[in-house]
């Protein structure tokens, strides 16, 4: 099939996106890398009467080690950037690999780092990783700008806190630390395919002790999600804790339907067995142990 017609604009910069959107809004949509909006457009999935091209908006492409002890991102940053950053896989491992398991290289040389987490696909390794790792995303609009934490952001199926008239400008992530590690582990029915389960966990080591731990999941439910009970289950416990408890509590967050691609059953074993291998993974780099 072919998309149903639409008018193009191609500003060079978020001034000019702002006015478009501005005049636009709810009949626009913003292309990124097109990797998801341009199959759901040719299918009619998606009909917007105006396509926003940000390929020429000057400014929205960069990887930065911030003083903060952040790692800021532009929005407007390829996956394949992202994986093969010197600056990423120093002061953020976790996303560097988790952009690696992302489609194929085609689709990591188009596709963008605020697009995949615009567009919000709930089994998507980007949203997944944003919320484990406590992200923040600079978010443009006629109003100026706001700050929104990844936890606010995702919201359900393919939607987020985004206002019509806004775009997501530079996402900041905090930098790895002294006694962190980090795994992420995703099952997928063949290389290059969505996951049916994504795994990502972040952990701090002090004293022999769990001192901080996030666990967040993909594929699960219909956003992103982090397993509460079994990070709090975790914190203060010794390195040696047994993880399978905290697995089975992980995977008690699984709220999704069977479908044809895995039944709910297969989905729980799933989400518990991916959270212990992170789990395993982020104590060893954080030089634990299980």
């Amino acid at each position: 099939m072919k998309p149903a017609r639409f008018d193009y604009a191609a500003p060079a910069s978020l001034d000019e996106v702002l006015a478009v959107l501005r005049d636009h809004a709810e009949e626009a949509k913003l292309l990124a890398g097109g990797q998801s909006l341009v199959p759901l457009m040719n299918l009619r999935l998606a009909q917007p009467s105006i396509l926003v091209d940000l390929n020429r908006v000057a400014g929205l492409s960069y990887i930065r080690a911030e003083g903060d002890g952040r790692l800021a991102i532009g929005a407007m940053t390829r996956h394949h950037e992202v994986a093969t950053s010197h600056l990423v896989r120093q002061h953020c491992p976790m996303l560097a690999t988790a952009a690696a398991r992302i489609g194929y290289p085609a689709i990591r040389h188009r596709g963008t780092l605020g697009g995949s987490l615009a567009h919000a696909d709930p089994v998507a390794e980007m949203p997944c990783v944003a919320l484990t790792l406590d992200a923040e995303l600079m978010v443009v609009g006629p109003a100026g700008e706001r700050v929104v934490p990844a936890a606010d952001f995702f919201e359900t199926y393919f939607t987020t806190s985004l206002a019509p008239d806004e775009l997501i400008r530079e996402i900041r992530y905090p930098a790895i630390g002294a006694g962190e590690g980090w795994g992420f582990h995703e099952s997928v029915r063949k290389a290059g395919d969505f996951a049916t389960v994504a795994v990502a966990a972040d952990v701090r080591v002090a004293d022999g002790a769990i001192a901080g731990v996030a666990v967040g999941l993909a594929g699960v439910s219909d956003r992103p999600v982090r397993a509460v009970e079994a990070e709090r289950a975790l914190t203060g416990q010794p390195t040696s804790v047994n993880l399978d408890d905290a697995a089975a509590l992980a995977a008690g967050v699984v709220d999704a339907a069977s479908d044809i691609h895995a039944s709910d059953t297969f989905r729980r074993h799933l989400a518990r067995v991916l959270v212990r291998r992170a789990l395993d993974d982020a104590l060893a780099l954080a030089g634990a142990g299980s």
